[in-house]
């Protein structure tokens, strides 16, 4: 859902789909079953969620995907990925690698981290994503008994 200014990293349109090469390859994987970051032009599941029915106040349940605005409240949602992720779901998240960033290591490395290789054209976009991207999975902690 993000387009940036590759010459400052600024935000300029969050509404863009994912891209549906990267959706196949996670969503073999773990098959979504709500879209918690959506809205009805780019959602990518028949369950979704959208800022405009507030997303960040539901219960998160299942196997969520989530492509969130990349601007400055990313981590508001990486947050809330990772707290329902302790509630009991799984979430997969298409995030910028902003390794740099509180959020990034107070949060993102408590996930499975899977770094994007290339640039992934977003939209009708010209040319790929000109900044670094990451699948940061987070999974409900298994209890052992005994």
């Amino acid at each position: 859902m993000a387009n940036f200014d590759s010459n400052r990293f600024a935000s300029k349109n969050q509404t863009f789909e994912t891209p549906d090469h990267l959706f196949k390859l996670v969503n073999d994987i773990f098959h979504f079953t709500k879209d918690v970051c959506a809205s009805v032009e780019n959602t990518k599941c028949a369950d979704f969620y959208s800022e405009d029915n507030s997303c960040l106040d539901k219960e998160w349940s299942g196997v969520c995907w989530m492509n969130p605005p990349f601007g400055q409240q990313i981590q508001k949602w990486v947050r809330k990925a990772y707290q329902s992720s302790q509630e009991g779901c799984t979430v997969v998240c298409l995030l910028p690698a902003r390794t740099n960033t509180g959020y990034w290591h107070d949060v993102c490395m408590k996930g499975e981290i899977r770094f994007i290789r290339g640039y992934p054209k977003f939209g009708n976009s010209k040319q790929g994503l000109k900044a670094p991207l990451a699948f940061v999975i987070f999974r409900p902690e298994r209890k052992i008994n005994g």
